[in-house]
């Protein structure tokens, strides 16, 4: 009998219980296995870990902001190949360009669009 494959693993981390529930509704729905925090430092913590196939973070988070914990994966060799998206109401193009610099592989500004973000996620992880 042939096993299917397991579903990727995405990790959430998000201060908004509601981004993240709507999230982990929409990436399950998608096929994907879904992990969720509520802060920077279990963020890190959950990526060094479980190893997920790709994080979704947050920039203003409690305990350690999303650009810590996205510079703490990047300069990790165990974590460092991770793909993380920086979902953030930080719109400036200065938070743009420090997001980019510190590693993101896509960044999302507030207000989002969910098909987007979907997409993104969907050519990253199942490629």
């Amino acid at each position: 009998m042939r096993r299917s494959p397991a579903p990727p693993r995405i990790l959430v981390a998000d201060d908004d219980p509601f981004l993240r529930d709507m999230l982990t509704l929409n990436l399950e729905a998608e096929g994907f296995q879904v992990a969720t925090c509520a802060d920077g430092e279990e963020a890190r913590d959950l990526a060094r870990a479980s190893h997920p196939d790709l994080v979704v973070l947050d920039v203003m988070m409690p305990m350690r902001d999303g650009l810590a914990v996205l510079s703490s994966l990047k300069t990790n060799p165990s974590t460092r190949d991770i793909p993380v998206v920086l979902l953030t109401a930080r719109a400036t193009d200065a938070d743009v360009w420090r997001g980019w610099q510190s590693g993101a592989d896509y960044y999302l500004t507030k207000p989002f669009d969910l098909d987007e973000l979907l997409a993104f996620i969907d050519q990253v992880v199942r490629r």
